[in-house]
Order: structure tokens, then sequence, then C-alpha cells
């Protein structure tokens, strides 16, 4: 399981309140993003955090760990760069295994939601 803080109407859930998601859901957010471009590590949580509007906060100990994870997968592969403010960063881009990986991470979580919604709202 990965930590990722939720928000309530805007305020920030206690820590004992954090919710888990699991290590699969955060990859296809990860590889998600980068189907929108190369970004650095940092770049990926923000954006995360800005697509969820705020409610899903990626902690870097689960997010590093991650991209790790994806680039010895090969579906990730990274370069150094300077960064908007002119540091060295890594930039993490998406593979064409990343690409496939993606189409099948999302079928595999659009059938977990259908499966949970006929669960929890029988007819």
């Amino acid at each position: 399981m990965v930590d990722c803080l939720l928000e309530t109407m805007g305020r920030p859930k206690a820590y004992k309140d954090r919710i888990e998601i699991m290590q699969g859901t955060l990859d296809m957010l990860v590889l998600r993003t980068l189907q929108w471009g190369p970004q650095h590590g940092h770049g990926i949580g923000q954006a995360i955090r800005a697509k969820s509007e705020d409610a899903l906060q990626i902690e870097h100990g689960s997010l590093y760990p991650a991209l790790h994870r994806l680039e010895r997968q090969r579906w990730l592969k990274a370069e150094w760069k300077a960064s908007e403010s002119n540091r060295k960063a890594k930039y993490y881009s998406l593979t064409a295994a990343g690409k496939k990986q993606l189409i099948t991470e999302e079928s595999k979580w659009n059938a977990l939601v259908q499966t949970i919604a006929r669960i929890m709202n029988p007819a």
C-alpha cells in the first residue's frame, strides 16, 4: 500500500486519517501523468495533486520508489536535465512499453471500479 494524503473540504486530514492507495494505482497515476510529457519527480507529484484538485498528495517516500521501480521495469526512461529553476533534476518519460502498460493498467482499473460499483450499488 502507498501513503497518500486525502484532503477534505480544503483541509488536510490528520496523519491517522490518511488513506492508502494500492501500489498499482500509484503506478497507473504516474504513467498517466507522464503521458502528457516528460517531468521530474516533484513535478509528477504536483501534477497528480493538481489533476486531483488537491485531493491526492503523494508522499515522496512513495513516489520515488515507484519511479525507480517503473524505470527498472523499463516503462520509464530517465535523464538528467536542468529544471525550471536551473537545477539538475532527473526527468522521467514514458517508453513504448510504458504506454502499453498504461493501457493495461487502465483496463484493470476500469474492471475493478465496475466490480466494486456492483457490490456497493446492487440492483
